[in-house]
């Protein structure tokens, strides 16, 4: 598995900033599967679009998680970018949505052997990871075949509370979520099939479960998993991010070969 920290000028951001990849490369499953010619011109790899948490950054999946260990396991590549506290938004002087659903995948795409199919691809978070990863998919449903939003407690057009910690969230940037949704659906855009997951001691057990309630009842089907005993915390993020890559997700578990 290799793991890239990359410091680039973004466009969209105006100015430097960070970005980690994870990337698989030849491993003993690879030895025990009976596959030597692991790199192969034209290979592609899936990739997951995972957004981090407020007070975060790019490195907090890798510090905190076994992503690295999942991202090789699935065969799949994982990228991390770093919002700083933006909430995923396009503002004055820096468009942090633009730059992660937009710049940043044309950018990966021309440097690593990442898939450019809606089925290839999927996007995550936690927390306000999630909140950017409900945004980002009512722009752009049809980029992506899921969407894993874990322990996002706001998104949908709900009043943002006063965090106290530097956060530049707007409530009124929330509102018109679910009409972009319906929306895009009217509009025949394929909608990524949803899952949703939080700890029923996380805050935001309630409102992930008004988020459910609201897709089911406009007809969205999402996949939704509340597990007893957990709050808003890593040990639950890390076990959700395993369960997403090994079951929930429809990713192959495999380089996507040439050949095939």
């Amino acid at each position: 598995m290799a793991v890239i920290k990359m410091n680039f000028l973004s466009q969209a951001l105006g100015m430097q900033t960070n970005v980690t990849i994870c990337l698989p490369s030849f491993s003993f499953a690879d030895i025990m599967n009976g596959r030597e010619d692991v790199y192969v011109p034209g290979m592609k790899y899936q990739v997951l679009w995972l957004l981090h948490g407020g007070s975060g950054d790019d490195s907090d999946y890798v510090n905190f998680s076994n992503i690295v260990r999942y991202a090789d396991d699935n065969k799949i590549a994982v990228v991390m970018p770093a919002d700083y506290n933006a909430a995923y938004d396009d503002q004055e002087r820096a468009k942090y949505r633009t730059f992660v659903a937009e710049e940043l995948p044309v950018m990966c795409r021309a440097m690593f052997p990442f898939s450019d199919k809606p089925e290839d691809n999927f996007i995550g978070g936690l927390s306000m990871g999630g909140q950017g990863t409900i945004k980002i998919l009512c722009d752009h449903p049809e980029n992506y075949a899921a969407a894993l939003i874990m322990s996002s407690s706001l998104g949908w057009g709900d009043k943002l509370p006063n965090f106290g910690n530097g956060m530049t969230m707007d409530g009124t940037l929330y509102l018109g979520l679910r009409e972009k949704l319906l929306k895009a659906r009217e509009e025949g855009k394929p909608i990524p099939k949803l899952f949703l997951t939080v700890g029923d001691k996380d805050h935001a057990y309630e409102p992930m479960k008004s988020h459910r309630d609201w897709l089911q009842e406009n007809g969205f089907d999402p996949f939704f998993e509340e597990v007893p005993g957990y709050a808003h915390e890593w040990d639950f993020w890390d076990l959700s991010l395993r369960k997403a890559l090994k079951e929930w997700l429809p990713i192959r578990h495999s380089v996507i070969y040439p050949e095939e």
